[in-house]
């Protein structure tokens, strides 16, 4: 009765060698194809966008400072309000200033008595002279007298002049229209003159925003312009726009005004500003933001999205699709990022199909299937590829 358990051995025996092949695979064991998806490039013209890190300012800061010494009176403004120009902010106390008025117009007057005199010298000495009544040097001498008493007179009216701006100064105006800062002197204090800020008025409308580029990217761009990479605006004249620091968009378009020809040898970049309307107040003085330069563009630009530019030892590289079916490493040159993804410098021509998704699963050389793309929006500038159906999978035509 052994023949039974002889047959069943023999059965599990067949049934484990076959699970060692498998069922409907490739012929040899082969591993199958890779499902990539993949697009197929092409060339159009791309708006370049570079973005920096800024800091806006005022259109106009100014510091405001006593041109006098005296005790601050009186502050005269709201802090954090608008002013106007000529306005006036603080009141130093005036009295001191009023007396050395009064002294300097008594010795003015007393200087113009005594020129008078000296005129009235002269005049009454001439008729005597030609009498040859007096000798030439006592008229000599009244004519001398009469030039001092001049110069006298001269300087008392300097000191009058001096001391009413003096006093005019106890009334400390702001320079400019804008919002006025918080008061740094406190009512009572002694305020030195010019030594002692009493606030600060800054105009915000319009904004400036103050950015560096580095020089390393000036050259770049140049070479790139050379090379027929980039065209710039006309007249080189960007469009300037902001994003604030909750990375919305600021409503308003500005324009680049100033770009220093130095560099900064502490940060090796060269100042830019870019100047902005701020009607509303939206902008505020020393805010930190990013600026964004528009108008530059990449004629005849290849672009590809991001995730398909993958890094080695030897630099960045793409797979692309060859005709017999297997993936192939195509060594690029990335140029800028946009929003669609690197812009290819070289190592890529139009009409190439460069794989996206699945790059992880494939090497060099390996074979792959083209499938649909993934879902989601199409990068601009890339047309996907249609995936190819393989000749046993075609479904034949009805038969009657």
């Amino acid at each position: 009765m052994r023949f039974p358990a002889l047959l069943s051995i023999a059965a599990l025996s067949a049934a484990l060698a076959g699970c060692d092949k498998p069922a409907g695979g490739p012929p040899g064991g082969a591993m199958p194809p890779a499902p990539v998806s993949v697009i197929t490039v092409a060339q159009r013209d791309v708006p370049v966008r570079y973005e920096y890190v800024a800091q806006t300012a005022g259109y106009r800061e100014v510091e405001v400072r006593a041109r006098v010494t005296g005790i601050l009176q009186k502050r005269l403004y709201r802090e954090g309000t608008a002013v106007k120009a000529g306005q006036a902010l603080f009141a130093i106390d005036p009295a001191p200033f009023r007396v050395a008025l009064a002294r300097a117009e008594a010795d003015l007057a007393g200087a113009e008595v005594r020129l008078a005199q000296a005129r009235r010298e002269v005049a009454r000495l001439k008729p005597v002279l030609e009498a040859r009544a007096i000798s030439q040097k006592e008229l000599d001498d009244s004519l001398s007298a009469e030039q001092l008493a001049a110069a006298d007179a001269q300087s008392a009216r300097a000191r009058v002049n001096e001391a009413r701006l003096n006093l005019s100064y106890t009334r400390v105006d702001s320079p400019i229209a804008g919002i006025a800062g918080r008061t740094a002197v406190s009512e009572g204090a002694l305020v030195s003159g010019p030594n002692v800020l009493l606030t600060s008025v800054t105009q915000t409308d319009p904004m400036y925003v103050n950015f560096g580029i580095s020089d390393r990217e000036h050259l770049a761009l140049r070479r790139d312009v050379d090379l027929g990479r980039l065209k710039l605006p006309a007249g080189r004249k960007f469009q300037a726009r902001i994003k604030l620091s909750d990375g919305s968009l600021y409503d308003g378009v500005g324009a680049l005004d100033f770009t220093d020809v130095r560099v900064n040898t502490q940060t090796g970049t060269s100042e830019s500003r870019a100047e902005f309307s701020n009607k509303n107040n939206i902008l505020r003085s020393g805010a930190f933001v990013r600026i964004i330069r528009d108008g530059a563009l990449r004629p005849d630009a290849i672009v590809v999205p991001q995730r398909a530019v993958l890094e080695s030892p030897k630099g960045k590289f793409v797979y692309v699709v060859g005709p017999d079916n297997k993936a192939e490493v195509r060594p690029v040159e990335a140029g800028d990022w946009t929003a669609d993804g690197w812009i290819i410098n070289s190592g890529l021509k139009a009409g190439e199909r460069v794989i996206t998704d699945g790059v992880m699963k494939i090497g060099p050389g390996a074979p792959v299937q083209v499938v649909a793309p993934a879902a989601g929006p199409q990068q601009p500038g890339v047309t996907p590829a249609m995936p190819k159906v393989p000749a046993d999978n075609k479904k034949s035509a009805p038969t009657t």
